[in-house]
């Protein structure tokens, strides 16, 4: 048996780049060694309602999802999912969107990048299909939690066949900074963190790997695994 109880592909920054130690500082805590780190220290946002802002990110690290959470299916382990992503890993182009911008979706803040962005949308398509077979398919339960928010007929259909309804044409790539923030506060934040990431939103946004994390359950933090070249 697997000591994690879902995997997911990211796109995780490099540690010891701008963006990889921004985000470890934002969320209080590095992915890739488990240990926490001194908080980001932000003028106009009190350094509480910072970590109480932040709670939902701060487990799953600082990442933008690729192929989302799942349990292995049965008669499948890590090494094997292991072998495949670094097989399709193998054959795929790094490649360059257009920089990040601070946004807001829905109520919460993310880090989003700008066109081009048809190579993500390629990727994380790629990634959800070529490796549905490792996926355990969801329980009833689990797909009626996700049709409590309102799905549209496409969702639907999406949920049933890849376990998600956010993939394919409804995917939208984000690196996630807070947890739903009340209007006001979503304000003060963006215009707090504005002057902070602005210096790593000025280049392109270059995507050289992937990278595997482990969810040990019961709510604890998503674990760093490890990182795939893109090769091809």
């Amino acid at each position: 048996m697997s000591e994690y109880q879902r995997y997911a592909l990211y796109y995780a920054p490099a540690p010891q780049s701008d963006l990889g130690m921004f985000g470890d500082a934002w969320l209080g805590r590095d992915a890739t060694t488990g240990q926490d780190v001194a908080r980001l220290i932000v003028e106009g946002l009190d350094g509480g309602e910072i970590i109480t802002a932040t709670t939902s990110p701060v487990r799953y690290g600082f990442h933008g999802t690729l192929k989302p959470p799942f349990a292995l299916n049965d008669g499948q382990g890590q090494a094997d999912l292991e072998a495949a992503i670094r097989d399709v890993a193998a054959h795929i182009k790094p490649f360059s969107c257009g920089p990040l911008t601070l946004k807001a979706i829905g109520r919460f803040l993310a880090l989003v990048p700008t066109e081009p962005i048809e190579g993500l949308g390629a990727l994380a398509a790629l990634l959800v299909r070529d490796l549905d077979a490792f996926r355990k398919p969801e329980d009833e339960a689990a797909m009626n939690k996700r049709r409590a928010v309102g799905l549209t007929d496409r969702q639907e259909a999406y949920l049933v066949e890849w376990g998600y309804p956010y993939v394919m044409e409804e995917f939208r790539f984000h690196l996630t900074l807070t947890n739903k923030l009340e209007p006001g506060q979503a304000e003060r934040f963006e215009n707090a963190l504005a002057p902070v990431v602005a210096p790593f939103c000025a280049e392109p946004f270059e995507v050289t790997d992937i990278c595997l994390f482990g969810d040990p359950g019961d709510g604890k933090p998503f674990r760093f695994l490890q990182r795939f070249a893109l090769k091809g």
